[in-house]
């Protein structure tokens, strides 16, 4: 199903740093996370590579204010998110599809 935009969540090998952004193509803007274009960016210096929360919605700006929502809560909250559907932390983006 294609939406209108996405909110996710990228965290590191060991799950230590966490990192939320809002997308309108997931699938490529985690091939820029991955392959480091932007080589000042957060998720290259700390190398949040793994997807371990996604949600997708119909309109873009529905996806902005739930990056804005996810990100004005604590790193617990953050954590329940994730638990909540991934609770083993695995790698999601095998289920991207757009």
């Amino acid at each position: 199903m294609k939406y209108g935009g996405y909110t996710y969540i990228l965290t590191n090998k060991n799950n230590t740093v966490l990192y939320t952004g809002v997308t309108s193509n997931l699938q490529k803007r985690l091939a820029e996370h991955r392959e480091g274009i932007h080589i000042t960016a957060f998720t290259h210096k700390y190398n949040c590579h793994k997807l371990v929360y996604f949600e997708g919605f119909n309109r873009i700006e529905d996806a902005i204010a739930r990056e804005k929502q996810i990100k004005g809560g604590s790193r617990a909250k953050k954590e329940g998110l994730i638990n909540s559907i991934n609770p083993n932390w695995n790698d999601l983006t095998d289920l991207v599809d757009e």
